[in-house]
């Protein structure tokens, strides 16, 4: 059972930059915000979760059973992440590659405390046992610091490419080989940055890049010494009742500070074939995904290409729905989807062994999903994309971008739409 108690706010940012400090003092943190951006698939404007009262940490084999188990046995909220790698639970599939970040693969808790905002009011659901903190924890808060703390880093981190250019334009043509032979039609390839021995203040990273990027999924996450810093622009999968929603994002194109020229940008992606290709085909292979689970004749596109802006990006973006019976369970529903289509391409399965074979890194959290379960099987996550991951103790800093790959890609465009979608990662992290 979990207290119920309302607070009304005044100053709304200023209370979420409180929030955030006062949450470092515990070794599990969940931060989840969409910086009021106002779309109709919303639950929350943003969702704290501190304090694990109990937890799931596994590798890739049987993760979805022991999640499921997990789910059943505490029917409470659960806050976590879903790595990439999860891949390897459901197909006969690995994951051999460089892992420096080494987080594990799947990882929910379960909260003592949990702060949701919607609007001007901040609601406490507190653990019974922690009830009689929610009035002196909403006190300290209030008089908790909207600035941070003296921990601050000026040094520039120094980033280092996994795949230089003219390696990154090799296995493209392997890629484009596999392609023209039919062997896949599409395939997310991803290319890692990185820096060694480098200290950073990871809640003052995420502001920055939060402030710089504005998205509607932005995510902080803690769990001991690892740390994600997400400015995630898309929505992997959500349930409401008996409703699925998955907003796949396929289609970039870069933002001018000159109006009329910010307007023919955001009109060329629209317009753009390619760009509308690659996003029909992750839009088919979303579909059949969600057909697995669905009430026959409920997957519907209810949106299909329509772009969105961001402050440093324009987006494609389209919205499939479905209708599945209440009775499945929400871990099945994600596991018959996982891993998300914007993120392996198609082929799905082909698409990862290929994957697998080219990128240099193991993708961990990257491209993976963070969200949370609500305590009647609901739940919403996003796709770890314009992400920052960071391992304290090991003092590795990474940040991986990729791009669809398909018949019509040039290699030149590709590579400068990989800098276009880093380049918030790199100011934030360069200086």
């Amino acid at each position: 059972m979990r207290s119920h108690v309302t607070y009304q706010l005044e100053e709304l940012e200023i209370f979420k930059k409180k929030l955030l400090n006062w949450s470092l003092r515990f070794n599990e943190i969940s931060w989840l915000d969409s910086n009021n951006y106002i779309e109709k698939y919303s639950s929350y404007d943003a969702l704290l979760a501190v304090d694990a009262m109990s937890f799931l940490k596994t590798d890739s084999m049987n993760a979805f059973e022991k999640l499921k188990a997990y789910q059943e046995n505490i029917q409470d909220w659960m806050f976590g992440y879903l790595t990439y790698d999860l891949k390897n639970d459901i197909e006969d599939l690995k994951s051999d590659n460089l892992d420096q970040l080494e987080f594990p693969d799947l990882y929910f808790f379960q909260p003592k405390k949990i702060i949701l905002i919607k609007g001007e009011q901040v609601e406490f659901l507190y653990e019974e046992a922690c009830a009689g903190e929610v009035e002196s924890d909403f006190r300290a808060i209030s008089q908790t610091s909207e600035t941070l703390s003296n921990h601050r880093i000026d040094e520039p981190v120094k980033i280092k490419l996994r795949i230089h250019k003219d390696e990154y334009f090799d296995k493209l043509s392997h890629i484009l080989d596999h392609i023209h032979r039919g062997d896949i039609y599409e395939m997310n390839f991803c290319q890692e940055f990185y820096a060694e021995q480098t200290l950073i203040n990871p809640l003052e990273t995420y502001l920055k890049l939060d402030a710089i990027s504005k998205p509607p999924f932005a995510s902080f996450l803690k769990i001991s010494d690892k740390y994600l810093m997400s400015a995630s622009p898309e929505r992997y999968l959500k349930r409401s009742g008996s409703k699925l929603t998955s907003q796949p994002i396929k289609g970039t194109a870069k933002r001018s500070k000159d109006s009329e020229e910010d307007q023919a940008l955001k009109k060329g992606l629209k317009e753009d074939e390619k760009e509308r290709s690659e996003n029909i085909m992750i839009v088919d292979l979303v579909r059949n995904d969600l057909s697995k689970t669905a009430i026959k004749g409920s997957v519907k596109v209810e949106e299909l290409c329509e772009v969105y802006t961001f402050p440093q990006v324009h987006q494609m973006i389209s919205t499939i729905t479905s209708e599945v019976p209440e009775s499945v369970n929400s871990v099945d529903l994600i596991q018959s989807t996982f891993p998300m289509g914007s993120m392996t391409g198609a082929p799905k399965v082909s698409a990862m062994k290929i994957i697998e074979e080219y990128e240099e890194t193991k993708r961990g959290l990257y491209s993976g999903a963070v969200g949370y379960f609500k305590p009647n099987g609901d739940f919403d996550f996003n796709v770890v994309i314009r992400s920052i991951l960071y391992n304290a103790s090991r003092q590795y800093v990474s940040y991986s971008v990729g791009g669809a790959i398909t018949s019509k890609s040039d290699p030149h465009k590709e590579y400068e739409e990989c800098l276009v979608k880093a380049k918030a990662m790199r100011e934030v992290l360069e200086g």
